[in-house]
């Protein structure tokens, strides 16, 4: 006999042998072949006990029975389910609004002579910004002054006149028509110097549209023209603004909220309460106000309300423009039970979580209310108090035994 026939012999002999110690192997090939090979495996070394016994003709023998193996605990985390007060909040994101923003313009043609701020500058209310070249104006004034000194000395001469005829006509010496003359004489000075008077207020008007203030607080933007240029009254167009100013105290961060938390959020404004606290989206600090405006109307496309809160903002914490993170407080709940968000799990009955009674876990139906802080609030199935599974649970099922991995938070925190 070969190599190839030895070789052929001793894989047939393997397999037999496989075969008839392991006859589930084949059985489903050959239906019958546990019953058949029994006797064999009988005088075989390793069979016997542990050998497959057939029950009756036609049925397989029922399996050997092997030594239980048991799950080994699951590692996981556990917390305690939390109960007591916790306040009621919102989180949004919002966006900085100037109350009060003001395009500076020019209400006559003339050439900027200095402007008074830097671009970006802070300025208050009445601050001056602008000199415009007023020389022209300011001769018109001196000449309307001189006309209005005229007129003064004619109302004079004109009274003096009045006063002689009525004179010599008491004493019969002169006619009446020289005292209807004189009257209607000192009549007309006065008119011309009234006239004149309203000449030189309308002129001192136009005198100050020279210098332009700061009609509010704020900041003001960078100016579109600089000192020598000409500004005209035509260029006032909505790219013709000199400067803009925007106030930055206060200020106004506007959100929108869903409409099922419109009621209380109006029963915080009642009672006064309702602190915001907006924190500008990549710093560090946030500045703290109060819900000022509720829109009048619910955006029926997305079901939200509009919200605006007013910040003092003197530290300029808040910019215009600038997106927020906005968290609303509305009062704060006596009795809530909550559990970290990890330890919610979600299957064919609902949420659930796994509670953990002498190191077995075991499965909890729970009603979710809201999330907060990482925190599901619960409304049914927890009482508060109970050691729950925070996190390993996907690897979990009823009754399993846990390993837990963070006993010395455990142990810190009496859990």
């Amino acid at each position: 006999m070969g190599k190839k026939g030895l070789t052929l012999l001793v894989a047939a002999v393997g397999a037999l042998a496989g075969a008839v110690y392991w006859p589930s192997a084949v059985e489903g090939v050959f239906p019958g072949w546990a019953n058949r090979t029994a006797f064999i495996r009988a005088w075989m070394p390793g069979g016997g006990a542990n050998a497959p016994v057939a029950t009756a003709a036609g049925e397989k023998p029922a399996p050997a029975r092997g030594p239980t193996i048991q799950r080994p605990p699951v590692p996981v985390d556990i917390d305690t389910v939390q109960r007591g007060p916790m306040p009621l909040r919102i989180d949004a994101v919002g966006t900085v609004q100037p109350i009060n923003t003001t395009s500076i313009r020019t209400r006559i043609d003339a050439q900027i002579d200095k402007i008074f701020v830097a671009d970006g500058a802070r300025v208050n209310a009445g601050d001056v910004l602008v000199k415009l070249d007023s020389r022209q104006i300011e001769a018109q004034i001196r000449q309307t002054e001189a006309t209005i000194a005229k007129d003064q000395t004619v109302i004079e001469q004109t009274s003096r006149d009045l006063f002689r005829a009525s004179d010599l006509f008491s004493k019969n010496s002169g006619p009446q028509l020289n005292v209807d003359n004189a009257k209607t004489a000192v009549a007309a000075a006065k008119a011309t110097l009234a006239a004149d008077q309203a000449s030189l207020d309308n002129l001192k008007i136009q005198l100050s549209w020279y210098t332009l203030n700061a009609p509010i607080s704020g900041r003001v933007s960078a100016f579109s023209s600089k000192a020598g240029n000409i500004i005209r009254t035509a260029d006032n167009t909505s790219t013709g603004i000199l400067a803009t100013i925007v106030q930055t105290s206060p200020i106004y961060v506007a959100f929108s909220v869903p409409q099922v938390v419109l009621a209380p959020l109006r029963e915080a404004v009642d009672r006064g309460e309702g602190d915001v606290r907006a924190t500008p989206q990549g710093g560090a600090r946030s500045a703290v106000g109060k819900i000022a405006v509720v829109d009048n109307t619910i955006d029926p496309t997305t079901g939200t309300i509009t919200i605006r809160a007013v910040f003092d903002n003197a530290d300029d914490v808040l910019w215009p423009g600038q997106l927020c993170n906005v968290r609303v407080t509305l009062k704060t709940e006596p009795d809530i039970i909550s559990i970290p968000r990890s330890a919610t799990q979600s299957g064919q009955v609902g949420n659930f979580v796994y509670v953990v009674e002498n190191g077995v876990a075991h499965v909890r139906k729970v009603k979710v209310g809201r999330f907060q802080d990482g925190r599901d609030i619960i409304l049914d199935g927890l009482q508060g108090g109970e050691t729950i599974v925070s996190d390993g649970a996907l690897l979990l099922a009823e009754g399993s035994r846990i390993d837990v991995r963070n006993k010395s938070q455990v142990r810190k925190e009496g859990i």
